[in-house]
């Protein structure tokens, strides 16, 4: 007697496992001690955090610079892009305004990023980008206290989900 087919296992990760390591993050964060809320607190200097915001808005402009560039050499990606390319905006301002110097512009302006002539290529590196910023922010809310941490998590997380959506949008 013949065994029927294996059901068909969708590569990547599933939107619990995606919804389930979000909320697990955030109850992380969430759990820090009251103590530690000061930027001052022991977690980190205040030249740390700084640090850490500054890159954290210059990295968020950074990949605003990457949807605008995808969206110019694709416009009809504008339905799929256009609210992660939001998201990414108000993360920005969300870093550039929590500090007590909200950087706006970078020093230098870096070279327009490529593009892939594909669509498909085109989503699979926006998607690549999101990721590596993801995973660096994760690792950065480590290193400080409070409300940067939360919302490096935050935006981590949403960061991965970008990530998900331009994979998933790339098949």
């Amino acid at each position: 007697m013949p065994y029927p087919p294996q059901p068909r296992v969708p590569s990547g990760p599933r939107r619990r496992s995606l919804l389930a390591s979000v909320a697990g993050g955030a109850l992380l964060v969430g759990c820090s001690d009251e103590s530690g809320d000061s930027e001052e607190g022991t977690a980190g200097s205040p030249s740390l955090v700084e640090r850490v915001r500054v890159r954290a808005a210059r990295d968020s402009r950074g990949i605003v610079e990457r949807y605008d560039a995808v969206l110019a050499a694709h416009p009809t990606l504008t339905g799929l892009l256009g609210p992660l390319r939001s998201a990414a905006v108000r993360h920005a301002e969300a870093f550039a305004g929590a500090g007590t110097n909200s950087p706006t512009a970078t020093p230098t302006a870096p070279p327009s990023p490529t593009v892939p002539a594909t669509e498909k290529d085109a989503l699979a590196q926006l998607a690549a980008a999101e990721r590596a910023l993801a995973d660096r922010r994760a690792e950065a809310l480590l290193d400080v206290p409070g409300e940067l941490a939360r919302l490096l998590a935050s935006v981590a997380a949403a960061g991965a989900a970008h990530a998900y959506l331009l994979t998933e949008g790339a098949r």
